[in-house]
């Protein structure tokens, strides 16, 4: 990025993914619009937006701190705080709900420490509930990063889950 910008420290994030974030912001900063452009690449390389990376992507792209804020706090894209390296999407829409889906949540809750919207000391696993995954013929259904898992009960979960590392 520019000299003038100081690299702030942030234990998630290395010098060389702070490389990487400079070039997402040099490619960019010319750009019309590029505020969530930014945002999202920035993402995809430390895994959430903590606020010292919001503020250098600020500075970088020379737009108010406030305005990227805003950005990042109104779309449901963007993380404040850390995920896990597995997010468990629990479906709560009404046929999930119907065929069990709370039990099955509260089984993770319980085993895992975790409540929904929360991820594990150990970044593990990140839980959050969904309205509807439209799978509603295999409910109760959890998506794990990019793998559905239907017709789970809370008798099933933890042994699907625990395929996870």
């Amino acid at each position: 990025m520019t000299a003038t910008a100081k690299t702030p420290e942030h234990p998630d994030i290395d010098a060389d993914m702070w490389g990487k974030i400079d070039e997402v912001i040099d490619s960019n900063k010319d750009t019309p619009g590029c505020v969530i452009t930014v945002l999202r690449e920035c993402q995809d390389i430390v895994g959430y937006l903590p606020v010292e990376l919001i503020g250098y992507i600020s500075d970088g792209i020379g737009i108010p701190f406030s305005h990227v804020f805003g950005v990042t706090t109104f779309y449901s894209l963007f993380s404040l705080t850390p995920k896990g390296r597995h997010i468990i999407k629990a479906c709560t829409g009404t046929a999930c709900y119907v065929k069990g889906i709370k039990e099955v949540i509260g089984r993770i809750e319980n085993t895992y420490g975790i409540g929904e919207g929360e991820t594990t000391e150990d970044r593990r696993f990140s839980l959050e509930g969904v309205r509807c995954l439209g799978a509603c013929g295999l409910a109760p259904v959890v998506v794990i990063g990019e793998d559905t898992h239907g017709d789970v009960t809370s008798d099933k979960i933890l042994g699907v889950v625990d395929r996870y590392q």
